[in-house]
């Protein structure tokens, strides 16, 4: 999608990404992966390399993805210098829901989005020897204790009421993500067209 920009030297067409891009609004849409990690990682550095103390804005709509794609994009927003405020502009589910609620700077939901977190999942069907399979679900447990982890540090909860809490697919209202410490604010739509 392309938008009309006006400048001194006339009228010029910009994808509506880059118009974004240049307000410091970037977002975390569709399945996570490594290829949609990779665009958020180079939209970060980029705005980090023009300016450190302006904020950005991530807009998060995504039903999850990759952990190992989620985790590099939890890193980049833990690193960042310029601040990081999140918003939630439909769901934020499962890696999303992680990553979303890791905001340091801010943490908002519009009234009608929703976050859902549970453990993590097997990507695809599992098959191997016996040791193969052990070695997976070792995999799959610690992976499970890391989240647990980053999810308490990040909501003040203890990791045995986050286990609890992601023990099945637990979806929550933007007042109940508030209330579990997932969210620090229920906004409107004006609050992202703030500067």
């Amino acid at each position: 999608m392309n938008v009309l920009v006006k400048s001194s030297s006339g009228i010029t067409q910009v994808s509506a990404d880059s118009k974004l891009l240049s307000q410091r609004k970037v977002f975390i849409e569709g399945e996570i992966s490594s290829e949609s990690a990779c665009e958020f990682i180079k939209k970060i550095l980029i705005l980090n390399e023009e300016d450190t103390d302006k904020p950005i804005d991530v807009l998060i709509n995504s039903p999850g993805g990759e952990i190992n794609s989620g985790m590099a994009i939890y890193d980049v927003i833990q690193a960042s210098k310029a601040p990081i405020r999140m918003f939630c502009i439909g769901r934020a589910y499962s890696m999303g829901a992680v990553l979303f609620s890791s905001g340091n700077h801010g943490r908002y939901m519009l009234p009608h989005s929703e976050l859902m977190l549970h453990e993590p999942l097997l990507g695809n069907r599992v098959s191997g020897n016996s040791s193969s399979i052990q070695s997976i679900s070792e995999s799959l447990l610690e992976t499970k204790r890391r989240m647990n982890q980053i999810l308490a540090r990040h909501t003040g909860k203890s990791e045995e009421e986050v286990e609890k809490a992601t023990s099945y697919d637990h979806y929550y209202s933007p007042k109940e993500s508030r209330e579990f410490g997932l969210c620090d604010e229920i906004v409107d739509f004006n609050k992202i067209m703030e500067n």
